[in-house]
């Protein structure tokens, strides 16, 4: 792997601004999950196109678009556009197809559906576009993969390039690209576009870097176009409700304050969807009150919350473990 340059000095603390996944939210209407978490408090959302949210597939996209554009405008919400449904585009293969996949007309579907999402978030003035490389396919060579990764998302980074909204890759544990290490070596292989940064999921550090968390952020501060965040435990991929891991979110929100980014931090809870209004509720005062907590250095948003202070798992059950990839 080519060596990722040194970091360079980056601006003072920025005031943090909190979102919520709708992936964590895929029993409510998109209008609802909305205006869920305008009334608690949040300063955006991390929109995953699927079938039950903004189906990127299903037609009049664009005009499905305008019509979302303006409830969160009336909300006051920023929003980050993620493409990570599972079975968006193949209903028997979880994420499937990827940019990996041997038929090319399999990584095209997959690319196909990033360039919506890139037209998507243009028209709503979001963040950036997340996306993911894809595990290795059975019998295929790493170098074969970086190869296919590096020609699949050309197409992605024109349209991103010209519509100037930043191609944020997310490093995913037991993907191709799943590590920090792994994102620069795809930045380099493609002569470091401009528009190419990085979707940061705190727990995946936590997970497998070798760095702790907060010394991720400092890492990877160049490149940080997106940000999602929950509570993890060393080597187990697993997301979990804040608190019922093993991060030090003090740390974390302070590194990641002092970094200067200034996009939106999301709560990512996939699994916790079958309690998600009660995650959203807790989520929110747990992450402000961590980023106030002495020693922090983080400023929070002002917007205000009517949530309760954080009560975790509060007769609610955990979703069980499930696959690698949540």
């Amino acid at each position: 792997m080519t060596p990722a340059p040194e970091t360079p000095e980056q601006p003072g603390p920025v005031p943090l601004r909190f979102g919520y996944g709708t992936n964590g939210l895929a029993d409510l209407r998109l209008d609802d999950a909305l205006a869920l978490l305008a009334d608690l408090g949040y300063d955006g959302v991390g929109l995953t196109l699927d079938h039950m949210h903004l189906d990127p597939l299903a037609p009049d996209l664009s005009a499905r678009t305008r019509q979302v554009g303006r409830r969160l405008a009336a909300l006051g919400l920023e929003v980050t556009v993620e493409t990570g449904a599972r079975y968006v585009l193949d209903p028997r293969r979880k994420h499937g197809p990827s940019l990996l996949d041997p038929d090319p007309a399999d990584r095209s579907r997959r690319a196909d559906l990033l360039l919506r999402a890139v037209h998507v978030a243009a028209d709503l003035g979001a963040h950036a576009v997340h996306c993911f490389s894809g595990t290795l396919p059975p019998g295929t060579d790493a170098a074969t993969a970086w190869d296919r990764l590096a020609e699949a998302l050309a197409p992605v980074l024109e349209a991103a390039t010209a519509a100037d909204i930043p191609l944020a890759v997310e490093p995913e544990p037991g993907h191709l690209l799943a590590t920090l290490a792994d994102f620069h070596h795809l930045r380099h292989a493609l002569d470091d576009p401009t528009h190419l940064g990085l979707t940061l999921d705190l727990g995946h550090c936590q997970c497998l870097e070798p760095l702790p968390p907060a010394d991720c952020v400092r890492a990877a501060a160049p490149w940080l176009r997106h940000v999602q965040i929950e509570d993890m435990r060393r080597g187990h991929h697993e997301h979990l409700p804040f608190g019922d891991g093993e991060i030090d979110f003090p740390a974390v929100l302070s590194a990641l304050a002092a970094s200067g980014y200034s996009a939106l931090t999301v709560v990512e809870l996939p699994r916790h969807s079958h309690a998600g209004p009660h995650y959203a509720e807790t989520s929110l005062p747990f992450l402000r009150a961590a980023a106030a907590r002495p020693g922090s250095s983080a400023p929070v948003s002002d917007r205000l919350s009517s949530a309760p202070p954080p009560a975790f798992a509060d007769g609610v059950p955990l979703a069980p473990s499930g696959p690698l990839f949540p």
